[in-house]
C-alpha cells in the first residue's frame, strides 16, 4: 500500500494543536507502515522521522489547494490521508481519510489570525452554514475526528453520509523536561498554569477575573499574545493580584512551570480536544477546568470542574485543592484516567481503518 500523510499543518517555529497532532500522529502512524509525508518546506521534516520518504508540493494556503488531488494523481497513492478537511479532493483516483477536528468556528467564526486577510474572510463564509462542510466531508472516504464528543457533534449535525471514526489526541510526555520529580507539597498550591491561546472563546477573561479572590496566588499566561489583545486583559486584572504575561515559553520552561507547585487552569468555552490538559494530567499535575463534555472525556474523574461564566466558581474549585488529601486522589485519578490516550493507539486504530477502504 502507498500511503500519504500530508504534513504540511507543521509549523516549524512553534507547535499549535493542528501542528502537533500532525507531528504525533504522522510519526507514530510511520513506526507501524511505510509513509510518505506531503511537505511544502523541507524544515518539517525535522519534525518527521529521520530519512522519511517526502514529497515537496504547495502549501495549503496555497491557489493550487483545491487541486491538490489532481497533482497527487500522478504519483498513484492509494491512501492519503489529511490531519485537516481542508485538502483538496477533486478528480481525486485515491482513497482520502479528511480530518475535522471539532466545530468550533461554527458557533466563534473568528478565523485564525495568521492567515491574510482574504483566507479569513473565505473562512467566516465557509462557516456561515454546513453546506460548504457536507460537501467537502462527503468526498472523502473515512473523516476522522479527535475525541466522540466531536464524533457526536458531527453526527448530531448530520455533516457527512461517510463513516466518522475517532482518532484521539493524546498528552506528549513533559517528563524529559522536567529537572526533578514532581513532588506532591504539603501547601496550598501557589502556582495557576494557563497555555493556549487567546481568542475570544478560550475566555481567559474569567481567569483573570477569578483572580480578585485569589490574591496569594499567581496566574501564569504562558502563551504568545498580540499587544492589542494583552492590552484588553491586563485592564481586568484586579488591584494587588499577581498575572504573569510569558508571551511565550519552551516545552522545557512549560514543563517545569507545570511542576512548581501548580494547578492547570482552563476556562475555555470550546475545545477540540484539550492538549494543555491532558499534557498536565500525564505528569501528575491536578487541573481545574470548565464544565463541558470534552474537558470531562480527557479528564474523566481526574479534574475539577467549575463553570466559565463565573470568576467564584473557579476560585472556589481551586481553593479545594488546599486540601492535599483531595489533591492527592484528583492527580492519581487523572493520571490514571489520561493513559487511554496514546499515540500509538490512535496511529493504529487510523491504520485499521485505511486498512479497510484499501
Amino acid at each position: 500500500m502507498k500511503l500519504f500523510f500530508d504534513a504540511r499543518y507543521i509549523n516549524v517555529e512553534y507547535h499549535d494543536g493542528i501542528s502537533r497532532y500532525t507531528t504525533e500522529l504522522g510519526n507514530a502512524l510511520a513506526q507501524l507502515t511505510p509513509v510518505t509525508f506531503l511537505v511544502c518546506k523541507k524544515e518539517q521534516l525535522k519534525f518527521l522521522p529521520e530519512n522519511a520518504e517526502y514529497l515537496l508540493i504547495h502549501p495549503i494556503t496555497s491557489i493550487k489547494e483545491p487541486l491538490t488531488s489532481i497533482i497527487l494523481n500522478k504519483y498513484r497513492p492509494d491512501v492519503v490521508v489529511s490531519p485537516l478537511q481542508t485538502m483538496g479532493s477533486i478528480g481525486r483516483r485515491f482513497k482520502l481519510v479528511l480530518t475535522l477536528h471539532d466545530l468550533i468556528y461554527y458557533k466563534h467564526r473568528t478565523p485564525p489570525p495568521q492567515y491574510s486577510r482574504t483566507l479569513r474572510l473565505g473562512w467566516r463564509l465557509y462557516h456561515l452554514s454546513y453546506v460548504p462542510q457536507r460537501m467537502t466531508l462527503n468526498n472523502a472516504d473515512i473523516i476522522a475526528t479527535v475525541s466522540e464528543t466531536s464524533k457526536a457533534e458531527i453526527i448530531n449535525a448530520r455533516l457527512t453520509k461517510r463513516p466518522v471514526i475517532v482518532i484521539p489526541n493524546a498528552a506528549r510526555d513533559l517528563h524529559q523536561y522536567l529537572k526533578k520529580p514532581i513532588a506532591l507539597s504539603n501547601h496550598p498550591p501557589k502556582n495557576l498554569v494557563y497555555m493556549g491561546a487567546f481568542i475570544p472563546y478560550k475566555n481567559v477573561e474569567t481567569l483573570i477575573r477569578a483572580m480578585d479572590f485569589m490574591k496569594d496566588r499567581k496566574l501564569h499566561l504562558l502563551s504568545r499574545i498580540q499587544p492589542a489583545r494583552k492590552a484588553q486583559l491586563m485592564k481586568l486584572i484586579p488591584r494587588g493580584a499577581d498575572v504573569i504575561f510569558h508571551g511565550g515559553v519552551t516545552d522545557e520552561q512549560y514543563a517545569n512551570l507545570l511542576s512548581d507547585d501548580a494547578i492547570m487552569v482552563s476556562a475555555s468555552k470550546a475545545e477540540g480536544y484539550g492538549l494543555p490538559l491532558a499534557e498536565a494530567l500525564n505528569i501528575g499535575v491536578p487541573a481545574v477546568v470548565s464544565d463541558m463534555d470534552i474537558f470531562r472525556e480527557v479528564a474523566g474523574d481526574g479534574a475539577l470542574y467549575a463553570n466559565p461564566d463565573d470568576p467564584q466558581s473557579f476560585a472556589h474549585q481551586i481553593s479545594q485543592l488546599d486540601d492535599i488529601a483531595k489533591r492527592k486522589k484528583l492527580i492519581a485519578a487523572g493520571k490514571e484516567h489520561i493513559t487511554k490516550f496514546s499515540w500509538e493507539e490512535s496511529a493504529r486504530a487510523l491504520l485499521e481503518a485505511i486498512n479497510k477502504i484499501t
